[in-house]
């Protein structure tokens, strides 16, 4: 059996293989003899017909084919193996030529891209500083003290300002005929929430109570009716009452209420809030920075990555996203009813973050494959360890569940990435 490998565009190329000798000839041979059991011949019982009388009876072709599925699996595992490739997707095989004595198949195949590194090093990348304001503090207080607020209600006389909540019946119109799902009453709106369609909130500032008017509005070009996206349409709009905020004295009672551990005073919520707000902080800090590294290293490699890559990349997020919504109690199905989406919108939307994502990945491989990094059964273990406490689960349990190649494969994308981020500008 020989074998050649042609790489051609996009990762993608042919294996040609050519079987002969006694390896074409024992895969005929198994093949026939599979065959036979199935032939039926009159004046013989089933299985037991003459060997000589069955040759007339099978089809030569039929044989052959049967044998080429005997051992095209195989046949691409000594080429790939050979030809130290590594494919993935599934392959395509066509047969070049075929007798009783040698038969050429050709596959074509897709093959994880040859990554050319670029600089990785030396990155001149930041990281953002983490710090918090007092202000980004007074802002955790006042949602508190919202929570805990009075709603007053304004006089009369007094017009709706951005902020106050003013309770209102619309209706909508279209060309002067009014639309399905654009009419409510005592509607209850916050001005400047954002809940309406843009334009629509800001334009009853200054109204008063029991007055009515006329609003002018466009819908986005992606709103989710078809029929209105991108419209214009006019809203009647009656104001009934209007209610504004009062926002209660922060204090060390209201703090008890919100049942933090160890936290039940002013002074102490003020640390505790400095404390989360920079831990929140700096993990995003970190995230950004990370993200930074990775688009400027796959920025600097250069590879071609198949379509199958990407399209398998996708698979898995869609079904990733479908059990999200799942865990919340949402169908996929009604998510693309309510979003007018397909299913090809959404694996279009996903394609670049599924590219993005098998390019680190692979730009990282190449790192660790240049630089050596190798990984220690010590480390393998501890990392095991630390899964199990995660999980609150037993160490040899968890030995069960994930093979130390996959940890091995986490643990030294994971060295190839901080040695990107160590030697970044500082």
């Amino acid at each position: 059996m020989s074998s050649t490998w042609e790489l051609k565009e996009h990762s993608t190329g042919e294996i040609t293989t050519t079987i002969s000798g006694e390896t074409w000839k024992n895969a005929q041979k198994k093949a026939f003899n599979k065959l036979a059991q199935n032939v039926q011949l009159p004046g013989f019982r089933k299985g037991k017909v003459p060997a000589n009388v069955l040759k007339r009876s099978v089809n030569p072709q039929s044989v052959m084919y049967d044998a080429i599925d005997e051992i095209a699996g195989s046949a691409l595992m000594d080429a790939v193996k050979e030809h130290d490739l590594k494919i993935v997707g599934r392959p395509s095989l066509d047969i070049e030529s075929m007798d009783e004595e040698t038969v050429t198949l050709k596959y074509v195949v897709s093959v994880e891209p040859e990554v050319k590194l670029g600089e990785y090093r030396n990155l001149n990348i930041k990281k953002a500083a983490a710090t918090v304001s007092d202000e980004e503090v007074n802002e955790q207080i006042k949602h508190i003290q919202e929570r805990n607020a009075d709603f007053i209600i304004r006089e009369d006389e007094e017009a709706v300002e951005n902020g106050d909540t003013a309770v209102i019946d619309f209706e909508g119109f279209k060309d002067g005929i009014a639309f399905e799902g654009g009419a409510g009453t005592d509607y209850p709106l916050e001005i400047g929430s954002g809940a309406f369609i843009p334009g629509f909130e800001e334009q009853l500032i200054g109204m008063k109570k029991d007055e009515t008017k006329e609003i002018q509005v466009t819908f986005p070009k992606e709103y989710q009716a078809a029929d209105l996206a991108g419209q214009d349409a006019t809203f009647k709009v009656t104001v009934h009452e209007i209610k504004y905020k009062q926002l209660p004295e922060f204090t060390d009672e209201m703090v008890k209420d919100q049942k933090i551990d160890g936290v039940e005073s002013v002074a102490a919520f003020k640390e505790y809030a400095m404390k989360n707000l920079s831990e929140q902080k700096e993990k995003q800090a970190e995230e950004a920075f990370t993200n930074d590294l990775l688009t400027e290293v796959v920025g600097n490699a250069e590879m071609d990555i198949p379509q199958v890559m990407i399209d398998e990349e996708c698979d898995s997020m869609v079904d990733d996203f479908a059990n999200r919504l799942k865990s919340q109690g949402y169908s996929l199905d009604a998510y693309m009813k309510l979003t007018n989406m397909t299913m090809d919108s959404m694996r279009e939307q996903f394609a670049v973050d599924a590219k993005n994502k098998i390019a680190a990945r692979l730009v990282l491989e190449a790192i660790a494959k240049a630089e050596n990094l190798e990984v220690s059964d010590e480390e393998i273990d501890n990392e095991l360890e630390s899964i199990a406490k995660a999980y609150s689960m037993e160490a040899e349990q968890v030995k069960q569940l994930i093979s130390k190649d996959a940890v091995s494969y986490d643990l030294r994308m994971r060295k190839a990435l901080e040695l990107i981020k160590e030697t970044a500008a500082k």
